[in-house]
C-alpha cells in the first residue's frame, strides 16, 4: 500500500524521493507515529514533501489512496463504526420526494437526536430515514438527503444541506499568481481608482518645473512631488472549501487583479460565515487564527470591503449559537456579520452561484438581506455592479433586524 501511495505521488508530479520514501519507513518502523491516519498523514506530509506549495496535491492523493480513514467526532460522546459509513449506493430522489421528506424542526431537536441516536445505535444501517446511515432520508449520516442534516463521513458536499459536518478538510490557498484569462476584471476594478500624492517628494513634476523655470527668468528650478499612486484601501474575505470548491479558478483570477491594482489591499479567509475568527492560510487555519474583533481594530472606516462566496450552508449557520459546522461558535454569524458591516459601510458580497438561484436557498435570501441587497453575482457584469456600489457615499449605517 505504501509503495502504492509513493508512485502516486510521483505520478500527480511531486518531486518524492527514494531517499524520503525511506526515511518514512525508518520512521514508522520506530513507532514515530500510532496507529492513527491522522498521524500517519503529518508524519508523511514531513518526510516526503518539502515545498508547501505541494500540500494541496498531497492532500487529493493522499484522500484517493486512503479513502475511508478512520474519523473521530470529539463534539458528541461516541464513536461511529467506519463501516456504518461506508457509500453502498447513492441515494436519488426526485424534486417531489424530497418535498416530502421533513426537518426534524430545529437546532435543538436535530442535536438532541443525534444524541440520542449514538447511545442507542448498535448495529449499520442503509436506506433508512431514523438511524446513522447511509443512502437514506435520515438527517444523520452520508449519501442520502434531508433538509436538516448532520453529514458524517461522507467526502464532498452532496446535497449542500448539512447542519453540521464531522469531517477534517484542507483548504488551499488561493494563488495570487494565476494568469487571467481575461482583462476584463482588472479594467472593472480600476473603476475603484483614486489616485492621491503621497509620501516623500520623489517624483519630477515636469510642468511645475517649466512654469517655475520660466517665472525664474529661464534659471532651472525643479519642482518635485509624491509619487501618484492608487490610495484606494481593499479589503477581501474569501470563503472557501467545500461548495467554493468548484469557483477556486474564478475566485484565483479575482485574487490576482486585485493584487495587481491595488497597493492597500489586505486578505482574509473564512468557511461559509463570519464569526470570531479569520485566517490568512488555509494550511495552517487551525493553528493560526486572526480574532475578527482585531480585524476591526486593524483596518479603518474607509476601507472598501468585498465578501466572495456562495452563501450555500445551513441557515442556522447563520442564525444560531453553535450553528457552525467546524466549531462551537458562542455567538451567531448573524451577529458578526452585523460587527463587520458596522465598521466597514462600504461593503458588497460577490456570489459565484447563479443569480436564479439565491430566492430557491435560505441561507443565500438571509444573506442578501443582511448585505441590504448588496450581493452581486461573480460575473463580469456583476462585479461592474458592485464597484460601482462601492463608490457610492454610504452615510446611513447598517441596521440590521
Amino acid at each position: 500500500m505504501l509503495v502504492e501511495f509513493f508512485f502516486l505521488l510521483k505520478k500527480a508530479g511531486l518531486p518524492v524521493s527514494i531517499t524520503e520514501f525511506l526515511a518514512l519507513l525508518a520512521a514508522l518502523e520506530k513507532r514515530v507515529a500510532s496507529a492513527d491516519v491522522e498521524d500517519f498523514y503529518y508524519l508523511a506530509r514531513a518526510c516526503l514533501i518539502k515545498d508547501e506549495r505541494h500540500y494541496d496535491r498531497y492532500d487529493q492523493v493522499f484522500a484517493a489512496h486512503f479513502q475511508g480513514a478512520e474519523m473521530r467526532f470529539a463534539e458528541i460522546a461516541g464513536e461511529i463504526p467506519l463501516e456504518w459509513l461506508r457509500k453502498q449506493a447513492e441515494l436519488m430522489l426526485s424534486e417531489e420526494e424530497k418535498q416530502r421528506i421533513e426537518a426534524l424542526g430545529g437546532w435543538e431537536e436535530l442535536m438532541q437526536s443525534l444524541r440520542d441516536r449514538l447511545a442507542e445505535q448498535d448495529d449499520r444501517h442503509q436506506g433508512g430515514n431514523k438511524w446513522i446511515g447511509t443512502a437514506g432520508t435520515s438527517p444523520f449520516g452520508a449519501h442520502g438527503y434531508n433538509p436538516e442534516g448532520v453529514r458524517i463521513g461522507q467526502e464532498g458536499a452532496g446535497q449542500r444541506s448539512a447542519v453540521k459536518i464531522w469531517d477534517k478538510r484542507a483548504y488551499r490557498n488561493l494563488d495570487d499568481s494565476v494568469e487571467l484569462g481575461t482583462r476584463n476584471i482588472k479594467l472593472a476594478l480600476r473603476r475603484l481608482r483614486r489616485f492621491a500624492r503621497e509620501g516623500a517628494a520623489d517624483e519630477l513634476d515636469l510642468d511645475d518645473t517649466i512654469n517655475a523655470t520660466a517665472r525664474n527668468a529661464g534659471w532651472l528650478d525643479i519642482k518635485m512631488v509624491p509619487e501618484r499612486h492608487n490610495a484606494m484601501k481593499l479589503l477581501l474575505f474569501f470563503d472557501v472549501g467545500g461548495s467554493m470548491d468548484p469557483y477556486v479558478r474564478v475566485c484565483e483570477e479575482l485574487f490576482s487583479a486585485v493584487r495587481s491594482e491595488f497597493k492597500h489591499m489586505e486578505y482574509f479567509y473564512f468557511h461559509n460565515f463570519v464569526y470570531e475568527n479569520l485566517w490568512k492560510d488555509n494550511y495552517r487555519r487551525h493553528a493560526e487564527r486572526t480574532p475578527t474583533y482585531e480585524v476591526l481594530r486593524t483596518f479603518s472606516k474607509d476601507y472598501r470591503v468585498i465578501f466572495v462566496g456562495d452563501a450555500m450552508m445551513s441557515p442556522y449557520e447563520i442564525t444560531v449559537a453553535g450553528g457552525s459546522i467546524e466549531h462551537w461558535n458562542e455567538e451567531s454569524g448573524l451577529v458578526w456579520m452585523q460587527r463587520v458591516l458596522e465598521h466597514f459601510p462600504f461593503a458588497i458580497w460577490l456570489n459565484p452561484e447563479p443569480v436564479g438561484a439565491w430566492k430557491h436557498i435560505p441561507s443565500a435570501r438571509i444573506t442578501r438581506e443582511l448585505m441590504q441587497d448588496r450581493m452581486f453575482p461573480l460575473t463580469l457584469e456583476g462585479l461592474d455592479a458592485g464597484v460601482r456600489e462601492l463608490k457610492r457615499n454610504r452615510q446611513n449605517p447598517v441596521t440590521l433586524s
